[in-house]
């Protein structure tokens, strides 16, 4: 007779092993805090998703009989159905978030199967993990020349977005995660035969960059220069990312800026007043990611070779991440090349 296991609870020690980090990495490094914040929220998105519904969490362990095969195929199939339906339709998310949530669900589906060694098939395997190829908003050379040069536009902000302004410029200048920016301590800073280096470990990949420093990132550590270890004042990602925001406002753009999401693949607009359907502002769509982003693709603009922005970086080779930069890097070319070919027909004397 085929036993029956309750998901939760499985997750519920998967979780815990992560924890005590018995799980790792391919390459043997222990899983980030990220990673493992990630797998929770899981767990309490099937909870929810349990207590709404009442649709029974389980494994059940498979047989040769054709006939409980058959039930256990439209099991997985209707539960895929329910709880995506569930995060689309009941919590409102998008294709992204929705798609990463089932790929950290077929993954502890396997590791079920490889580590408690039960055969309950493999019809999770067939899950579609949706993606969207978000665009990706960055400050263009001239804007961020504007932040870099302009003392009046400095002076004018009160302290505290002075110092997240600073914190912005040093971030589109290293190409930092903002964890591993909010992280720096003053040993992070190194001197080298006269030259300033930043020599940072990131949280997410353990990849070691070592970046030398212009002079202008050095005034920005000198004149927020912190008391203690760290480089910069404490503060909280969300506040950061908050004043990013203001101060793009507050440097005049404000042109609007379209943004779409999708759903199961079907573009949707969002406005920032679905009343009156008024559409974002560009300074609306900056956040912290705009610093890594406008650092790699203003490395690539500037003619900087691909192996060595990924270096800096810490992308690897290949990586689908890093092809967005290059793709969108590839996009602005044409749109330059566009406008000057059109410039030229049109200057044309026939």
């Amino acid at each position: 007779m085929p036993m029956e296991y309750e998901i939760l609870p499985l997750l519920k020690s998967f979780i815990g092993e992560n924890r005590r980090n018995k799980r790792t990495q391919k390459g043997g490094q222990s899983l980030t805090s990220g990673t493992k914040r990630n797998y929770l929220q899981l767990y309490k998105l099937l909870s929810s998703f349990n207590l709404r519904t009442n649709y029974p969490l389980r494994l059940k362990s498979l047989t040769k009989d054709k006939r409980v095969i058959k039930m256990e195929r439209q099991y997985y199939s209707q539960f895929y159905r329910q709880f995506t339906d569930f995060l689309y339709d009941d919590l409102g998310h998008f294709d992204n978030y929705v798609g990463h949530n089932i790929k950290m669900l077929k993954t502890f589906l396997n590791w079920v199967s490889r580590s408690k060694g039960l055969y309950f098939g493999e019809f999770y395997k067939d899950f579609y993990v949706w993606k969207e190829d978000i665009p990706i908003v960055v400050l263009d050379s001239s804007q961020l020349r504007f932040l870099i040069t302009n003392k009046p536009f400095h002076d004018s902000l009160p302290l505290h977005l002075q110092r997240a302004k600073d914190l912005f410029v040093f971030g589109c200048a290293t190409a930092l995660r903002v964890s591993d920016l909010l992280s720096l301590l003053n040993e992070n800073i190194e001197i080298i035969q006269s030259q300033t280096y930043l020599s940072v470990t990131a949280k997410k990949t353990r990849k070691q960059s070592v970046i030398k420093l212009p002079d202008f990132t050095k005034e920005i550590i000198a004149r927020n220069k912190n008391r203690g270890k760290r480089l910069f004042p404490i503060t909280s990602s969300a506040q950061f990312g908050q004043n990013v925001k203001k101060i793009g406002e507050m440097a005049g753009w404000t042109n609007p800026v379209p943004k779409i999401r999708t759903k199961r693949g079907k573009p949707i607009t969002q406005y920032k007043n679905n009343i009156s359907k008024s559409p974002f502002r560009f300074c609306d769509l900056l956040s912290t990611h705009t610093m890594r982003r406008t650092a790699i693709t203003t490395m690539l603009e500037l003619g900087m070779e691909e192996s060595t922005v990924r270096k800096i970086s810490g992308h690897s080779p290949g990586s689908v991440e890093f092809y967005k930069y290059v793709k969108y890097h590839q996009e602005r070319i044409d749109q330059h090349t566009d406008i000057m070919f059109e410039k030229l027909v049109q200057n044309s004397e026939i």
